[in-house]
């Protein structure tokens, strides 16, 4: 008996699409990815570089080849952790200090403080030495009195040996001044705070350690519409800046991606 002969399939030039929709696929995931990342803030991204680390880092590692660390860890090698254990020292360091000036302020003016008319504050700011106008000046007045030489110079005496800046700032209370010599309580204040300035200077301080601020009626710490308030209102702060170390906190870019 005579064998069928099968015909045989004619071969087909049509099997390069495969590849091409294989290609196609991966590249349009590629780009979703891509996209994906883009628009993500930085815990989103977190979640996101785990789970394709955790993919293809496995891949990786069944082949015998092991990924490099993640590039969030690599890039921030401070933590805030880190950065709070590397400045405490110096913070440590330059509050022992401010506290030291300020108790040694406080020992020159004693007498002024347990009258009220002196008060010395600490802050991260600095020391504060707020001193009533009073003790300092006659009424409408910016030329220093002559009993407040012995309260400047004693502060003098402690800041002399110290090398922080200083910030002298004079306030008024909020009644209208206006002469010849102040047109406005912004004159006023200014030019007490100039020749407080000008006394330290007289007296061993370092002009460039200093700055005087006219603050006007801003910034009242007691009330204008009582005689009392108005009194304390009337003073002259002398400020001994601290110095701490910068700190520099970075910005995450999702934030901002976030707003757009």
């Amino acid at each position: 008996m005579a064998r069928k002969k099968y015909q045989e399939e004619p071969d087909t030039h049509d099997r390069w699409l495969v590849s091409y929709a294989d290609f196609m696929t991966l590249l349009f995931a590629f780009f979703v990815v891509m996209y994906a990342i883009s628009s993500l803030n930085e815990g989103k991204y977190r979640v996101l570089s785990n789970s394709l680390t955790g993919a293809f880092g496995n891949a990786m590692i069944s082949s015998g080849k092991i990924p490099d660390a993640p590039i969030e860890k690599t890039i921030k090698l401070d933590t805030n952790a880190q950065i709070k254990q590397k400045n405490a020292a110096p913070l440590r360091k330059e509050r022992d200090q401010m506290t030291s000036v300020a108790r040694d302020i406080l020992a020159v003016l004693e007498p002024l403080v347990r009258e009220g008319k002196v008060r010395v504050t600490q802050t991260s700011r600095g020391v504060t030495i707020e001193i009533n106008a009073s003790v300092l000046f006659a009424p409408g007045e910016a030329r220093l009195s002559d009993d407040s030489y012995v309260a400047l110079k004693a502060i003098a005496s402690v800041l002399i040996s110290d090398n922080h800046a200083i910030q002298v700032e004079g306030f008024t209370d909020n009644i209208p001044i206006k002469n010849p010599m102040f047109p406005s309580n912004w004159e006023l204040s200014a030019v007490r705070a100039s020749s407080v300035v000008r006394l330290f200077t007289e007296n061993g301080i370092d002009e460039n350690r200093m700055t005087a601020v006219g603050q006007g009626p801003k910034l009242p710490v007691g009330s204008n519409d009582t005689v009392e308030g108005r009194s304390r209102n009337r003073r002259v702060t002398v400020t001994i800046l601290a110095i701490l170390p910068e700190q520099v906190v970075e910005v995450p870019v999702g934030n901002a991606v976030e707003r757009k």
